[in-house]
């Protein structure tokens, strides 16, 4: 079979390199993306490997292109991204890549420093200017005659002794008093500031408590916000100025403004003094605001420039540095000159990566050509499956439960198919598959554009990864919908009814406890397509029948998914060349599913065929057998039951024979499974006169193919295992086949569980939210409809679609992990993860060497 079904054939390789040519040829393998190099220092300390210091070159022009990164998108600035991937840089070009690097880090931040200077000074002024305007309210206040204000702050300043000898100088002057050799102690003076908004409170608090309410505080709010020059953040504060009288309580005060991180300033009391600076620091301020625009626009010129080229030089250095850090995994000769790797390849692009090595050799210019040896080993080889757009996502659904083993078979194919239809099961709506449908579509069309945004939204990239198969599951969901005739929870009239009804209209549509009979109401040759869309009218039975339909081909499917799942093994076996397990485990798991299984799928297609709604006993409806019951009764060896008069007890001749047989055979087969495999392994030994030695299973044990590193994932040479683990393993086994498969089949029953619970959500919310907005009359009636459909749409878009579309998601994924892998896939690779500079720059910063 080709990779697709596979895994591919990988080969373990030696490659030797020139030294001068070993970086040339270390980047044409990266542009090419098709080899896993082996690490051949592992004891190797990451810091005393010879490369270390070019890594750590590497690292620092990285960091400088984060900070360049940094700074151009604070500004907003849009950052050229071509889509093109530049080569790797020769070695001797990091040099100037560094200066240029270099040069930028060093002016960038020169000129930040420069423009967080200029904004404290800037921040400096406007505060200032700000102390001034309101400060000079407060006088104004003063000098034009308040003086309820001056004598409260007389009367907050002066003590009881100081009260009387005051009320003999008349109003105090705010600010200035003149000097008494008597009282020289209580002359008041002031300090003027601003502080934080939100600090302001506790400010004053702590003002009245430290100073005993010797203090008068002033203060107003500065109505727009202002920029801290630090982070750019805009905050709000409040200009106040305090008045007291002493130098304790200064000291004091002071204290209490740095401990609240409040700015203090300096504030004359003369009315001249007052204007004169006001003046001054608006000429200051204009002038900033020239030499702030005119380094904001050098600095927006230099992140312009650096911004068309960031991207291309992220992805030149992030090549740098995967190049070195690959050529860590390799091994100098004694000479010094020549490197020595180790790598998996695919067999299947060995030329082309011999090609690659070539160029690499003539692009250093070097005379001696690259040797690439394949090698023999009896390691596992990585597992590798090649994928594209379409298939990567089902790929990465199969690699979430577990790698294949190598050339193990690849259900990834199979689940292109069987995932949306069985998701379409649970999900049968044509609405809702078309809601599905469209998106993926969406997606799908507009895929370029999409996946250049490079979103960090997690959600968003699942949807987006996943577009294809919501693109098929909608479909396939549409499909099911026209077999159920189920359009959100409304059926389509597309060939008339086959049915013949001898009840009158408003029977039909007012009766909720009518039943179809298909004795008395069915004619005519059965549905072209789908149901009858009649049942949607049959509020009595309706459930019954979807019910009984839903639920029988769901253990159809579910029966023809797992010997699906069993014939898979067939192939693995045949390939591996495991006859022992190919005779005693597959054809007994198969036998035991088709004669227990699969037989209740032909009961149910024979009840099908033979019995119909007539009288014409023993094929009516009222001689039909139950299923379930006939196969308990089968199981166990129980007679049937006496059937109605004029019924058969049995659907066909020999029919009891040909149960007990099944039985007796499918049983017959547990042992099988469970001892035969175990004693032909001990009956070899013996022969063979083999020793057991702890470990592992050997080729002749497991069916192993060890081919050169060609065939290593069938078991390999290895060392063998004790009797005794192989006993207990395949008991393991067979028990856990023989009850899974009874509770597998149990299992698919989760299609109708979920497929009847989707369909009466959807009328629940058809019945009662949609119906009633359509019952309404007139012109409200229009407005009323226009917010009841809003809604429902909301309803049926977040609930229907969205939740329930992910639960019929899990569940589907729980189908194909547990009861069809678990058949025949293993599951115990590992991914073979080559040296691609694509997957590098796609995780961004991630580290090469993983």
């Amino acid at each position: 079979m080709g990779s697709l079904f596979r895994s591919e054939e990988m080969a373990l390789c030696q490659l030797f390199l020139q030294s001068e040519a070993a970086y040339a040829c270390v980047s044409e393998l990266g542009e090419l993306g098709l080899v896993q190099f082996r690490d051949l220092n592992p004891d190797v300390n990451a810091f005393q490997r010879k490369f270390v210091n070019e890594v750590r070159r590497c690292d620092e022009m990285e960091r400088k292109l984060r900070y360049l990164e940094k700074e151009i998108k604070k500004d907003g600035i849009p950052m050229l991204d071509t889509g093109e991937s530049p080569e790797a840089p020769q070695p001797r070009e990091m040099i100037d890549l560094e200066a240029t690097f270099e040069k930028l880090e060093n002016e960038l931040r020169e000129v930040n420093q420069n423009a967080e200077a200029l904004k404290r000074n800037f921040l400096e002024l406007t505060e200032l200017k700000h102390i001034l305007r309101k400060t000079q309210v407060f006088f104004d206040e003063q000098e034009g005659g308040v003086n309820q204000t001056t004598e409260s702050m007389t009367r907050a300043l002066i003590t009881d002794e100081a009260r009387t000898a005051g009320a003999s100088m008349g109003p105090v002057q705010l600010g200035y008093m003149e000097k008494s050799n008597e009282r020289e102690d209580y002359l008041p003076c002031f300090v003027a500031g601003v502080i934080l908004r939100e600090r302001l409170p506790a400010f004053e608090r702590m003002l009245w408590r430290a100073c005993r309410g010797n203090v008068f505080l002033r203060q107003a709010m500065i109505e727009t916000p202002l920029e801290d020059p630090t982070n750019g953040d805009q905050v709000h504060k409040s200009v106040f100025i305090i008045f007291f009288q002493g130098d304790q309580l200064k000291t004091r005060v002071k204290k209490i403004c740095e401990g609240f991180r409040a700015t203090l300033y300096p504030c004359p009391e003369a009315p001249a003094d007052r204007r004169e600076m006001a003046m001054g620091v608006m000429t200051r301020i204009e002038d900033l605001n020239t030499v702030l625009g005119q380094t904001q626009d050098h600095r927006h010129r230099v992140l312009v420039a650096a911004a068309k080229n960031l991207k291309n030089w992220f992805v030149k250095v992030r090549k740098i540095k995967a190049i070195y850090h690959t050529l860590n995994l390799f091994n100098l000769d004694v000479t010094q000159k020549c490197l020595i790797a180790e790598c998996w390849v695919p067999l299947l692009d060995i030329e082309t990566i011999q090609l690659a090595l070539r160029r690499g050799t003539e692009r250093s210019g070097s005379s001696v050509p690259p040797i690439l040896n394949r090698m023999q080993t009896f390691e596992n080889p990585p597992t590798y499956n090649r994928t594209n757009k379409f298939t990567k996502a089902f790929q990465a659904l199969i690699d979430a439960y577990g790698v294949a083993s190598y050339r193990e078979m690849n259900p990834a194919p199979y689940t292109i198919i069987t995932f949306p239809f069985l998701f379409a099961v649970m999900f049968g709506d044509l609405g809702h598959g078309a809601i599905m449908a469209l998106f993926g579509l969406w997606m799908i069309r507009k895929e370029k554009g999409l996946a250049a945004q490079k979103t960090d939204n997690e959600i968003w990239n699942i949807f987006f990864g996943g577009r294809y198969i919501i693109f098929l599951m909608g479909v396939f969901s549409m499909y099911t919908g026209l077999i159920y005739n189920d359009i959100f929870s409304k059926s389509l009239n597309i060939f008339g009814s086959h049915w013949h009804l001898s009840y009158n209209t408003s029977t039909v549509m007012e009766n909720k406890f009518l039943q179809l009979s298909p004795k008395v109401d069915y004619e005519g040759a059965p549905y072209p397509f789908g149901m009858d869309p009649i049942w949607q009218v049959a509020g009595a039975n309706k459930i019954i029948f979807h019910n009984a339909y839903k639920m029988k081909i769901s253990i159809i499917f579910g029966v023809i998914h797992m010997i699906f799942g069993v014939v898979m093994s067939w192939h693995n076996h045949t390939y591996f060349r495991n006859r022992i397990s190919l005779l005693y485990e597959f054809i007994p798991q198969l036998i035991f599913l088709l004669l227990l299984f699969f037989y209740m799928v032909l009961l149910m297609f024979i009840k099908w065929i033979k019995f119909a709604a007539t009288n014409n006993k023993p094929y009516s409806e009222a001689c039909a057998p139950s299923i379930l019951i006939t196969f308990i009764d089968m199981v166990l060896f129980n007679t049937p039951k006496p059937p109605p008069e004029k019924c058969e007890t049995y659907m066909f001749f020999g029919q009891h024979f040909i149960q007990v047989l099944f039985v007796l055979v499918a049983v017959g087969c547990i042992p099988v499974m469970l001892l035969a495999k175990p004693l032909l392994i001990m009956q070899a030994r013996k022969q063979a006169n083999v020793q057991p030695i702890a470990g592992a299973t050997s080729d002749a044990e497991t069916g192993g193919v060890s081919n050169g590193g060609s065939h290593g994932g069938g078991g390999g040479h290895e060392e063998e295992e004790e009797l005794s683990e192989i006993f207990i393993h395949q008991s393991i086994h067979t028990i856990e086949y023989v009850l899974g498969s009874v509770s597998h089949t149990a299992s698919y029953l989760r299609l109708w569980a979920l497929s009847l619970a989707h369909a009466q959500l959807a009328e629940v919310l058809w019945t009662m939210v949609l119906s009633i907005g359509l019952k309404q009359e007139g012109p409200i009636g229009g407005i009323v409809l226009t917010c009841v459909f809003a809604f429902w749409a909301i309803l049926t878009v977040g609930i229907l679609v969205l939740m329930e579309g992910l639960s019929a998601f899990l569940h589907t994924l729980r189908l194909h992990w547990v009861e069809f892998q678990s058949k025949f896939y293993k599951g115990q690779g590992y991914a073979f993860q080559p040296f691609s500079f694509d997957a590098i720059i796609e995780n961004g910063s991630a580290a090469a060497e993983e």
